[in-house]
């Protein structure tokens, strides 16, 4: 499944900068509003120290980790979701992503510039945040009225989705997003993903700072974490994006010695990759073989056919049951055959819900 995280925030607050470090790509990351117009898109894989545990196990032919498609969104400006700043192909751009990595500029730096002229983190998430809810105002105003005119025939449905569209606009208007709008069914659930709001996507807030205020931190990263209290549906890391750029582009013991020195244990950049797979609801199981130990994403209470389908359509077309065995007992017993010895292979069926880590073979036929 595809996994699209889009990277905004104001013009020159890192987010090329994050980009470029995340992809190792080298795409433009000057210091001028719009510098990016067109997004730039790269591939990340999911750090999963679990896939070089299983090779160990299993002699393979590659090993195929799972990935966040990443796109760099040109910076958004007040009047955005009025076409200020080419904002409406920004937006459209947004609209496109299944997530939101909103970088907070929580650096001084008087060499690069802000748009503002000020450091203000929080009223620089207030300016994105406005411009998304705008936009969202816009798109519920014409759904509901094409709702009311069609809500006149009196069918039910058509009525119950005017009212829907009335309360969601009610709570847009007192400009608070969509992610917190209560769902009452499956119905509303339904209409509420038709309607695809920029501000009812699951949002990371990437707070980027200086690399003297790693350990020591600053004012503004609490400024911003006091200021979403109130949201729901959110995630918070602080990075520094000039000192991730420079760790993307050395590896293996030199990339080992600086994280030392630095006194951290991984790249932050890890985390953020993880925090937007938790973000999205999702959790991995593995498919394990000599031809390919892979890593596979799917959402959190997907039912066994489901992940089936994940791996190849026809799978989940023709599938019979699933052959399951927990990680954990994959890795103690040591493979396939000692997990059967041991009785600790399952067959599970259609309702079988897939665990976090689980090890699958899938049966089907078509």
């Amino acid at each position: 499944m595809g996994i699209r995280c889009g990277i905004v925030g104001l013009p020159n607050v890192g987010k090329s900068t994050l980009f470029n470090a995340l992809t190792n790509s080298e795409v433009d990351a000057s210091n001028y509003p719009f510098c990016t117009i067109d997004p730039n898109i790269g591939n990340v894989t999911v750090p999963d120290e679990r896939l070089s545990v299983l090779a160990d196990i299993v002699p393979t032919e590659k090993i195929v980790p799972a990935f966040v498609e990443f796109v760099d969104i040109a910076g958004l400006v007040a009047g955005a979701s009025q076409g200020e700043g080419l904002g409406n192909k920004f937006l459209g751009n947004i609209r496109e992503t299944d997530a939101i990595v909103h970088v907070v500029r929580c650096f001084v730096n008087p060499d690069i510039t802000h748009v503002s002229n000020k450091i203000d983190p929080v009223h620089d998430i207030e300016i994105i945040n406005t411009e998304l809810l705008l936009a969202d105002i816009q798109t519920v105003e014409k759904n509901y009225i094409r709702a009311e005119k069609k809500s006149k025939a009196a069918q039910q449905e058509d009525v119950e989705r005017k009212e829907f569209l009335k309360k969601l606009l009610q709570h847009l208007n007192q400009f608070l997003p969509a992610r917190n709008f209560i769902l009452d069914d499956e119905k509303t659930d339904i209409w509420m993903k038709e309607l695809h709001l920029l501000s009812a996507k699951p949002t990371l807030y990437v707070v980027n700072i200086n690399e003297e205020d790693i350990h020591t931190g600053n004012d503004f990263p609490i400024q911003v974490e006091e200021y979403l209290s109130h949201d729901q549906d959110f995630d918070l890391i602080t990075i520094c994006g000039a000192l991730e750029s420079e760790l993307s582009q050395i590896d293996g013991d030199e990339k080992n010695e600086f994280l030392k020195d630095l006194k951290l244990k991984e790249p932050a950049l890890n985390k953020l990759v993880q925090s937007c797979y938790t973000l999205l609801g999702l959790q991995t199981f593995f498919t394990a073989n000599s031809k390919e130990i892979r890593s596979w994403p799917i959402k959190v209470d997907s039912k066994a056919p489901q992940a089936a389908g994940v791996v190849h359509t026809d799978f989940e077309r023709g599938f019979i049951c699933a052959e399951v065995i927990a990680y954990k007992d994959y890795v103690a017993l040591g493979g396939v055959q000692a997990c059967k010895n041991a009785g600790k292979i399952r067959l599970e069926g259609k309702d079988y819900i897939v665990s976090e880590g689980d090890v699958i073979h899938f049966r089907f036929n078509v």
